[in-house]
């Protein structure tokens, strides 16, 4: 802690030999970033620029990818910064912040799924229907749920944490994930149990919504002709690739943040670094590939 600023400092821990292969983290994670970067704003750049793509379906993936972009800019410049620095140290503050920044966006993406999942219900399901149900409004509404409900959620507890007394200022970790709750002295039973609503709320509840939806859509163009099986299969399997990857890493990064045995160094750090580089990645390119009409618009700019 700094008395003269009154400012406390939290110490990340989860760094590998850093003296020595600080310059190819750096070259690497650099090398990353920027593919994230472009790879997504040009599929969000497509979506923007060709009226045919201006559906609820890919109004939701620019979200999406959106969200991306944001994660990772919350993450990468620094850990660019911690790189190339003689300590890596980030204020309790701005760790908060960066907590509540990931956590919000995290859980924002399984709204978004779940407002893709539904959008894919009334298209096949109800079809006649699509036109008046999934209007300018619906989506616009979709959107500020997706957003707001998550960061309202994650707020609180960032403002319980903040309000916690901390016993430990070393971080086993290289950017504030949920390792963060073992840096106070006694977790505080109402974030704990906030905590506990808040993972079904935004988490559990989406998933299954997800999943109902997608069963009663499969339900329906199993009975129906090759075209509309055509047709589902290649809306759906895009969101559901999404979904089950970011499932995976997000139970993946609980247990691992939760974890309090030692867990050998190196292996925690590649484990960590999939959880920023796996999706960030991967999601451009499942709906660049994936999604028909992204697709022809992609080569025809290639």
């Amino acid at each position: 802690m700094d008395e003269e600023l009154n400012v406390t400092y939290i110490t990340f821990d989860g760094h590998v030999e850093m003296n020595k292969y600080r310059y190819v983290y750096f070259f690497i994670m650099f090398t990353v970033y920027i593919l994230i970067i472009s790879s997504n704003f040009i599929i969000i750049y497509l979506i923007l620029i060709h009226k045919n793509l201006h559906e609820p379906m890919y109004i939701f993936i620019a979200a999406l990818l959106l969200n991306v972009v944001i994660y990772s800019t919350t993450i990468y410049p620094k850990l660019l910064i911690d790189f190339l620095s003689e300590k890596q140290i980030i204020s309790y503050s701005a760790c908060l912040f960066q907590f509540f920044i990931i956590y919000s966006l995290g859980c924002s993406e399984f709204f978004l799924l779940a407002a893709m999942a539904y959008d894919r219900y009334v298209a096949i399901c109800k079809p006649l229907q699509y036109p008046t149900i999934m209007r300018k409004s619906t989506v616009s509404i979709f959107l500020v749920i997706a957003w707001l409900v998550p960061a309202s959620n994650i707020a609180v507890q960032a403002i319980g944490m903040a309000k916690s007394k901390l016993c430990s200022f070393h971080l086993k970790s290289i950017f504030c994930n949920n390792t963060i709750y073992t840096l106070q002295c006694v977790r505080s039973r109402l974030v704990t149990v906030f905590g506990i609503v808040s993972y079904l709320d935004l988490v559990v509840f989406p998933i299954l919504f997800i999943v109902f939806t997608y069963t009663k859509i499969f339900i329906v163009t199993y009975r129906s002709c090759k075209e509309i099986k055509k047709k589902a299969a290649e809306t759906c399997l895009p969101h559901m690739l999404v979904l089950i990857t970011f499932s995976c890493l997000g139970v993946y990064d609980v247990i691992m943040a939760r974890m309090e045995t030692d867990f050998p160094k190196t292996a925690r750090l590649i484990m960590t670094l999939q959880i920023t580089l796996y999706q960030p990645l991967f999601n451009p390119f499942i709906y660049g590939l994936k999604m028909k009409e992204i697709s022809k618009h992609l080569k025809r700019l290639f």
